[in-house]
């Protein structure tokens, strides 16, 4: 069976209890210790925030589509093309007060720009987790310092297509 498109799935546990994990991703003050510089607001369904990171000349648009307090928070953002992708996150509490987090974020055609995206996103949603779990679970910021953004594709630190 030849699958037509494609999505990215990265899931991790993290040791702390599913309220505090879900706000500090939707809370724009928690979250620029791990992910962003700075967003316009919280993230609330129905509204559009704009995101920047610290390694990135950009600003990002995401729409928030879904709200499901301690369970489940989706939204949209435009991808390289400008082709807008669902990015969605499920919380489930395990043992210990512990929670596992999945992130999925779809999808793209199954194709070289595809698997390309495939590739880069899933590198960063697994970077994603491991600096929300270490901001969590030991107040440290991975990001910090993390990237050589001589390495980084121009048009990813730009917004602009060369």
């Amino acid at each position: 069976m030849e699958v037509k498109t494609l999505e990215i799935k990265a899931s991790l546990k993290i040791q702390k209890p599913i309220g505090e994990i879900f706000d500090a991703i939707i809370n724009p003050d928690k979250m620029k210790n791990y992910f962003i510089s700075s967003s316009t607001g919280r993230m609330e369904e129905g509204k559009t925030v704009i995101w920047k990171f610290p390694e990135f000349d950009m600003k990002i648009p995401v729409r928030v589509n879904k709200i499901e307090k301690d369970k489940y928070i989706s939204y949209y953002w435009d991808g390289a093309d400008g082709k807008e992708l669902l990015v969605e996150f499920n919380f489930t509490k395990k043992a210990d007060n512990d929670t596992h987090l999945v992130i999925t974020e779809k999808s793209r055609d199954n194709n070289e720009e595809g698997i390309k995206w495939m590739k880069s996103n899933t590198e960063g949603w697994a970077n994603f987790l491991a600096c929300l779990k270490a901001y969590l679970e030991y107040g440290i910021n991975l990001r910090k310092g993390a990237f050589d953004t001589s390495q980084i594709p121009k048009e990813l630190l730009t917004g602009k297509k060369s």
